[in-house]
């Protein structure tokens, strides 16, 4: 047991782990890269159908409907443009953190439960808190 306790120890050291912070910038790019190509298969159906959008957002209580459904269909569509091309990153990450913290509250509020209910939502608040407080990384064509 001590043998295999030094062995996690030394995986663990810090040491160990610094010469990887080197790739931080690729790391933030993957993570930018694939939060926009996520965003954009979910905003993408909103911003092509916007009354339908509207609607769906009036009927889960988000009033007035078109206001919140053209903003999310804007901020998910237009966000995973910019944020695939590296501009604005931090305001978007932010942006769309702040989405998917309110989604997260609306889901608990209609019940559901972690998995199979906001756990993806939870994913995308932190990703969108890491690119908001670190940046996109490598790449990146603006600020």
């Amino acid at each position: 047991m001590g043998l295999l306790l030094s062995a996690l120890q030394s995986c663990l050291s810090p040491e160990l782990c610094r010469p990887l912070l080197v790739f931080n910038g690729w790391g933030l790019l993957v993570l930018r890269v694939v939060v926009a190509a996520v965003f954009f298969i979910h905003g993408w159906p909103k911003f092509k159908d916007l009354k339908t959008n509207s609607q769906n957002f009036s009927m889960m209580g988000f009033a007035p409907g078109w206001f919140w459904g053209t903003t999310v269909a804007l901020v998910e569509f237009l966000g995973s443009l910019l944020l695939l091309a590296g501009l604005g990153v931090q305001l978007i990450g932010l942006v769309l953190a702040i989405e998917m913290a309110v989604s997260t509250i609306w889901r608990k509020r209609q019940g559901h439960s972690f998995m199979g209910g906001y756990e993806f939502d939870l994913l995308l608040l932190a990703a969108g808190l890491v690119l908001a407080t670190s940046g996109g990384g490598a790449l990146v064509l603006g600020f």
